[in-house]
């Protein structure tokens, strides 16, 4: 009998500014780039096939996603890209999605959510990335966005299956 494998999300939240990137032992220079905030691990640790769906078409494609395909981003910092580079061999469908755009989203459209692993009936896009599962990544993207501006906070996820 063949197991069911499942998809798990990896990633960091990052932040643009201008900083030492204390992370790295040879920046000393103050450039607006994006560096890492934290990892993702810290504050999401579900699976959640709904929210994937929702926000980068990943397992459960109902909703319109709000940003899949997106490829891994160019200017990620030095730490995310290592990360993701240690794990590319064995990931897919890397994508981001600024606060910005999180915001802007109508998070009350329904879409019908079917299929083998995704829940049932029809949900809307708060429903599908619930305040249960992602109210902590919320709550850090929102902070550092009140520091730092909406479009200079960023979540960039890859998954593995």
């Amino acid at each position: 009998m063949i197991g069911f494998m499942g998809t798990d999300i990896h990633g960091f939240i990052e932040v643009r500014n201008s900083c030492v990137d204390s992370s790295e032992p040879d920046d000393d220079e103050l450039f607006f780039r994006w560096h890492p905030a934290i990892a993702l691990e810290h504050v999401y640790d579900g699976r959640s096939y709904a929210a994937f769906g929702c926000l980068f078409g990943v397992r459960v494609r109902s909703f319109e996603p709000l940003a899949a395909q997106r490829g891994f981003p160019h200017d990620a910092s030095h730490a995310v890209t290592r990360a993701f580079e240690r794990e590319r061999d064995d990931s897919h469908s890397p994508s981001w999605i600024s606060w910005a755009e999180w915001e802007e989203a109508d998070w009350d459209s329904m879409e019908s959510i079917t299929g083998s692993s995704a829940p049932g009936g029809r949900l809307t896009r708060r429903q599908a990335v619930s305040d249960d599962d992602w109210g902590d990544v919320r709550a850090v993207m929102g902070v550092l966005a009140k520091r730092h501006g909406a479009e200079n906070v960023r979540l960039v996820v890859w998954f593995d299956n």
